[in-house]
């Protein structure tokens, strides 16, 4: 159960005194997504803006240019400075957004995270980014090179299995970078976690707390990792505010997603959309070598970043879809989690406590919803379990 914009920010004893229906969001919580919002505009305003300028000016030929004379005869290596050159740009651009984000959290006491942290937060984060997009880069020009009319469907596939991967290994590889983790110490609510993953099919390797307070006051938990990576984890925020009842309706709507296969469904999904973007890839690779005037052949690395471009716009597009479709998966996982714990009540106390915790949106707008939310909105998904429960009386 993600904590994110789907959760609203209204005390619990205001939806108690309203019988599990409370009033819609403060002031402050609009406020703050409304900023959130403006700010993931401006960011994604700025992307585009700059790989487009790149493009209009031919920098990237200078770029490239460039690193060809560093590289001399090794094309892998003038691949790499070009890369580089890119990623340190994007990368200088947006710092200024990232620290303004970085004020926002602060401005509304969501996060107690010193300067200092979060930049260095900020640097493994970049590295990470560096290391990924520099292999995903060279795969990519390999294939071009090897495959000039097929590259695009190997590199569809190639990134699939990198996506698979990524969900295997983040619980112990890449989530460790960022947070601290631990075994959880209550053996009670270890124990009832523990057999309702078994009730439900699903193999875990422990049950972890997750020292998410080091950050931020937001809560979470979550169900991590595929195959022998997989495992429970929960944020101390969240054990520190909730009781058993309603950690185990939060993993109930978890172990929904377990039950009903939407990790790997999710990736099917992801798998043919990825397909399209690849195909539209071609297109517009092949179109810039025959059609525009400046001429960038396939292999010609000078065409990344409108690669880049196609992709965002491709990626902006298909947004909304994707969120309707996620929203579908978190209504199910919704209903599996009223019907295993057998009461609604721990489960909206949960979503009470979590949109306080996290000041989310409890009642946005439909087209802020249809276009910016994964999940459901909680005054919606409140009351869906009301009438659910009204419904099996």
């Amino acid at each position: 159960m993600e904590a994110e914009s789907s959760y609203s920010g209204i005390p619990p004893q205001q939806a108690n005194a309203a019988g599990g229906a409370s009033s819609g969001d403060t002031a402050e919580a609009r406020r703050y997504h409304r900023l959130q919002r403006r700010l993931g505009a401006v960011d994604l305003v700025l992307g585009l803006g700059v790989m487009g300028v790149i493009l209009a000016t031919d920098w990237t030929s200078d770029f490239r240019n460039f690193a060809v004379r560093l590289a001399g005869d090794s094309h892998a290596a003038a691949l790499f400075l070009y890369t580089t050159i890119l990623l340190l740009l994007t990368g200088f651009l947006g710092l200024g957004l990232d620290y303004i984000g970085f004020r926002i959290e602060h401005r509304y006491r969501l996060s107690h995270q010193r300067l200092r942290s979060w930049a260095w937060d900020q640097a493994k984060g970049f590295a990470l980014t560096f290391l990924f997009s520099q292999v995903l880069v060279q795969l990519l020009y390999l294939l071009i090179r090897m495959q000039p009319q097929w590259w695009w469907v190997t590199a569809w596939a190639v990134l699939l299995l990198f996506s698979v991967l990524l969900a295997q290994i983040a619980p112990v590889v890449l989530f460790p970078i960022f947070f601290r983790f631990r075994v959880l110490t209550d053996e009670e609510l270890t124990s009832r976690l523990t057999r309702m993953c078994e009730r439900a099919g699903a193999k875990i390797r422990g049950v972890y707390e997750w020292k998410l307070s080091e950050k931020t006051k937001k809560a979470n938990a979550a169900l991590m990792g595929l195959g022998s990576t997989r495992r429970i984890v929960i944020s101390d925020t969240l054990l520190e505010t909730c009781n058993h009842d309603e950690i185990e309706s939060v993993l109930a709507h978890e172990l929904g997603h377990h039950v009903y296969r939407h990790m790997w469904k999710a990736i099917a999904v992801q798998g043919v959309v990825t397909f399209f973007g690849f195909w539209c890839l071609k297109l517009v690779v092949r179109w810039a070598a025959l059609h525009w005037e400046r001429h960038y052949q396939q292999i010609d690395f000078a065409n990344l970043p409108l690669m880049i471009l196609v992709a965002t716009a491709i990626s902006v597009l298909l947004m909304p879809v994707m969120n309707a479709y996620s929203r579908f998966n978190e209504r199910q996982a919704d209903v599996y989690a009223w019907q295993t714990v057998g009461s609604v009540q721990a489960f909206c106390s949960a979503m009470e406590k979590l949109a306080a915790l996290n000041l989310a949106e409890r009642e946005p707008s439909r087209w802020v919803e249809a276009l910016f939310h994964s999940h459901p909105a909680t005054g919606r998904r409140m009351r869906a379990a009301l009438a659910w429960a009204d419904a099996h009386r």
